[in-house]
């Protein structure tokens, strides 16, 4: 799908404020309501706006403590990969899981947790039980210095 400058406002715009109006989406990207409501609606069918969601305040809900964790598995096989990868989705602490390369683990997780006891179950009761989890490496976070949920969208491009 090629974007214009446009769809990049409206991406740009609606990535800050999902719940714009559009009304006042059409107003900031000087279109009128229809060709505006035709554009989002176009850019949602094509895949590139796939959702809308509230974004919470971990702290506030009282998950303070927030881990990366490198997991090494024992075997590479598609089959062992999707077995970890389909158990992983289940637990709901685990906001983020990546297959990476240039480590020595072959999955890093972002989790978020009350407390170092609730890490503790986590990892040792769910995580550690997944077949060929085979090591496991834990850095916690002390702040988050950069935490985006935008897609860089340059306007002129």
């Amino acid at each position: 799908m090629e974007l214009d400058r446009y769809d990049r406002q409206i991406l740009n715009i609606l990535q800050a404020d999902g719940r714009i109006s559009n009304q006042e989406l059409a107003d900031r990207i000087g279109l009128s309501p229809s060709p505006c409501l035709r554009r989002v609606r176009a850019l949602e069918e094509g895949g590139l706006i796939v959702g809308y969601r509230a974004l919470l305040d971990a702290k506030a809900l009282g998950l303070t403590l927030m881990a990366l964790i490198h997991i090494s598995m024992d075997q590479h096989t598609p089959e062992r990969f999707s077995a970890f990868e389909a158990a992983i989705a289940g637990i709901p602490e685990v906001l983020e899981c990546l297959l990476i390369t240039g480590q020595a683990a072959d999955y890093q997780l972002k989790v978020v947790v009350k407390d170092l006891d609730a890490y503790q179950e986590l990892l040792l009761k769910r995580i550690t039980g997944i077949p060929g989890v085979s090591g496991v490496h834990t850095s916690f976070v002390l702040r988050r210095v950069v935490d985006k949920t935008a897609f860089p969208m340059g306007v002129g491009s």
